[in-house]
């Protein structure tokens, strides 16, 4: 039994996402360190684009954490990094893209698909339930005895 826990407990390990952030890249305010990780953790890497630049070691990806960086040392707020970078890069790299005209598609598709489903199958009941059972004629029971036998 310790044994499995063990083997399980390295397996967790080893698919646990790492951190890619290298230790010159840290900022000595805790604070602002804090949000450099929170804003990181939002963008996607360009690169591998299903990891956040947080998580990626790709050049692109540390190159954007330095700019992060560098934004916050200058005294700006989340949301003018965020869009600079957005205006740079495009809602593309976002990991949750905004609700704008250009993503509503995005956004509205899967509601959509969920009503049409749900339409589909509310047509198909109502479809079997509207055809009312019938007897059998003398014939099909003839037959049905025939072939039972």
């Amino acid at each position: 039994m310790r044994r499995l826990t063990a083997i399980l407990l390295l397996l967790l390990l080893a698919v646990a996402p790492a951190r890619a952030l290298e230790p010159q890249e840290l900022l000595p305010d805790p604070a602002l360190e804090a949000r450099a990780r929170a804003l990181s953790a939002q963008l996607r890497c360009l690169v591998c684009q299903n990891q956040s630049i947080d998580d990626s070691d790709a050049p692109l990806a540390r190159d954007l954490r330095s700019l992060i960086r560098e934004h916050l040392q200058k005294g700006e707020s989340d949301s003018q990094i965020m869009d600079y970078v957005v205006e740079r890069y495009g809602d593309f790299v976002l990991l949750k893209p905004r609700l704008s005209a250009q993503t509503l598609v995005l956004w509205g598709t899967p509601f959509i698909v969920l009503v049409v489903a749900a339409g589909m199958l509310l047509l198909r009941r109502r479809g079997q339930s509207a055809a009312p059972e019938r007897p059998l004629s003398e014939a099909e029971r003839q037959a049905l005895k025939k072939a039972l036998e």
